[in-house]
C-alpha cells in the first residue's frame, strides 16, 4: 500500500548511535511550501492560524533560493536509494503547476542516481486537467481530503466564504481518476462523522478510494489568548484550555474504528486497504509500526515552513519547537540535533506508568505526545487522551489479528481471514453459543446482533 506521508506518518525509526554520536537512522519532512495559506476555512483545521508565526507576511510563495537549497540537502543527507518528497500546506495547489515543475527540475538536477517520489496532500478544491496531466506525469501520489458525504464533508469543510465544498471536492477526484493519478482519502474523524462511521466507510469505496486514512482530530483551546496569539494549543500549555466542540471523543472513536474494522474484515480484506488496520498488523507481527503515532520513539518526521524553518513535527509547529532554518544552519545539523533527538526520545520517557503496564502497549506505545493532556487514573500527567477509544479497537481486533498474522508467517494471505470468520460464526450459531440479544463482547454497549454479529 502506498500511503501519502501527512501529520501522523513518518519514516520514524529508533535513536542509533554512528561513530559515537546520536543519530536518527532516517527522517521525513511534511514540506508546507505555502505555508498556512489555503483557499478554505476549515472549521477544525488547526494550521491555517500558524500564519500568527509570521506576523506581516503576505508572500507565501517558498522562494527559489530556499526550495532549490531544500531539494538538494534533502537528497544529499538521505542515505535511502529511494528520496520521498511530500508536499503539503495550507493547500499546495495554490502555487500553481508551473511551481511543481521546477520542483521536479530541481529533484531531477540533484538526483545523483537516487530515484525521487512525490506526495502530494490537497483539498481537491483547484484540481483540474492540467494538473491531472501533471501529476499523472510526474507519477505524484496524491492524497485527497474528503470527510464523508457531502452533510459530514461540509460541515466543517467550508470555503472562505463559508460555502460548501463537497461538489468542487467530487469534481477533483473525478479529475485523477480521469487521468489515472493515483490517490488515496485522507478522513478526519471529527465529533460528528464518528457518529456515522458505516456510512463514511462505504461512502468512500463507493467514490473509489481503496486505500483510507482515517485521522483523529483532537485540539484545545486555549482560555484566553495562548503564546503568539496562537487559540489552540500545544500539550504542555501552561494556560488553561478546553477541548473543542469539532474534537472525536475517545470512546466514540473507537467505536467509529470498530464497527468500520468489522464490515472490513469480513468484507474487503485484501481488496481495500485502511492505513490504521495494516499498521497493526504490522505491530502483531512484531514489526515497527510505519506510523510514528504508534513506536516507541518519535522524532523523525518534521515539518518545514515556507522559509525554510524546520520545526520538531508538524502538530508542534510551536516556537518553542522550532529546530532551525535550512538557510542559515545545514539541514543535517538540524534534523540530528541534541534538541530533536530529546523530542523524540521524550515520548518514551514521558509514558505514564498506566501506559508501561498495558496489555496493548506494543501496538499503541502511548500514540501522539500532542494527545497526551489528560491524567491517568492514579492522576499521573501524560494520558493520551484518546486512550479508551484506542483500549477498546486494539482488544476488539486481537482474535482477527492474530489469526492474519498467523497467516503470514505461514506464508498465506491475510485475507483468508474472511472464511476464516464465517466458519466460526457458523458454528458458534449453530451450537448457540453466541446470544445474539447479549452485550457485545467488544464493548461497544450494543446487543451483539446490531454489532459484531450483524453479519452472520
Amino acid at each position: 500500500m502506498g500511503t501519502l506521508p501527512n501529520s501522523s506518518d513518518g519514516h520514524a525509526g529508533g535513536v542509533v548511535r554512528f561513530g559515537g554520536q546520536e543519530r536518527l537512522p532516517a527522517f521525513h519532512i511534511m514540506t508546507k511550501p505555502v505555508g498556512p495559506l489555503c483557499n478554505l476555512d476549515c472549521k477544525y483545521c488547526f494550521y491555517l492560524e500558524k500564519e500568527k508565526l509570521y506576523p506581516g507576511k503576505s508572500d507565501w510563495r517558498m522562494p527559489e533560493d530556499v526550495l532549490e537549497s531544500y531539494v538538494r540537502q534533502y537528497i544529499e543527507v538521505q542515505s535511502a536509494e529511494v528520496i520521498s518528497f511530500a508536499w503539503q500546506g495550507g493547500e499546495p495547489t495554490l502555487l500553481g503547476v508551473d511551481y511543481f515543475r521546477k520542483v521536479v527540475e530541481l529533484q531531477k538536477k540533484y538526483a545523483n542516481g537516487k530515484r525521487i517520489e512525490n506526495a502530494f496532500q490537497t483539498n481537491g478544491f483547484l484540481l483540474d486537467d492540467r494538473w491531472g496531466e501533471f501529476l499523472a506525469e510526474n507519477r505524484f501520489l496524491v492524497g485527497l481530503s474528503i470527510d464523508g458525504p457531502a452533510a459530514m464533508h461540509d460541515r466543517y469543510r467550508v470555503d472562505k466564504g463559508g460555502q460548501p465544498t463537497f461538489k468542487r471536492v467530487i469534481r477533483g477526484l473525478n479529475t485523477l481518476k480521469k487521468h489515472g493519478v493515483e490517490f488515496n482519502t485522507l478522513t478526519v474523524v471529527q465529533r460528528h462523522n464518528s457518529q456515522h462511521p458505516l456510512e463514511v466507510y462505504r461512502f468512500l469505496k463507493e467514490v473509489g478510494s481503496g486505500f483510507i486514512q482515517f485521522i483523529p482530530i483532537v485540539e484545545r483551546v486555549a482560555e484566553g489568548t495562548g503564546p503568539a496569539d496562537l487559540a489552540l494549543v500545544a500539550p504542555g500549555a501552561p494556560q488553561p484550555a478546553r477541548v473543542s466542540e469539532w474534537s472525536v471523543e475517545p470512546l466514540q472513536y473507537g467505536r467509529f474504528l470498530c464497527r468500520i474494522f468489522d464490515e472490513w474484515v469480513l468484507n474487503d480484506v485484501g481488496r481495500v486497504f485502511v492505513q490504521l488496520f495494516d499498521v497493526a498488523l504490522e505491530m502483531w507481527c512484531g514489526l515497527p509500526a510505519s506510523l510514528c503515532v504508534f513506536r516507541e520513539t518519535c522524532g523523525a518526521a518534521m515539518a518545514m515552513e515556507h522559509n525554510g524553518d524546520l520545526y520538531s513535527c508538524d502538530h508542534f509547529v510551536y516556537r518553542e519547537n522550532k529546530l532551525g532554518n535550512i538557510m542559515e544552519s545545514p539541514l543535517e545539523s538540524l534534523v540530528f540535533s541534541p534538541q530533536q533527538v530529546k523530542f523524540g526520545q521524550d515520548k518514551l520517557d514521558s509514558l505514564p506508568r498506566y501506559c508501561r503496564e498495558c496489555d496493548v502497549r506494543f501496538a499503541c506505545n502511548g500514540e501522539c505526545p500532542k494527545h497526551r493532556f489528560i491524567r491517568t487514573p492514579e492522576g499521573e500527567e501524560g494520558l493520551n487522551y484518546l486512550c479508551a477509544g484506542y483500549k477498546l479497537f486494539f482488544h476488539h481486533v486481537d482474535p482477527y489479528m492474530q489469526f492474519m498474522a498467523s497467516e503470514l508467517r505461514h506464508q498465506r494471505a491475510p485475507a483468508n481471514v474472511m472464511d476464516w470468520i464465517r466458519l466460526r460464526d457458523g458454528k458458534d450459531n449453530e451450537k448457540g453459543r453466541t446470544g445474539r440479544n447479549e452485550p457485545c463482547a467488544c464493548g461497544s454497549g450494543l446487543k451483539y446482533k446490531k454489532c459484531c454479529g450483524r453479519n452472520s
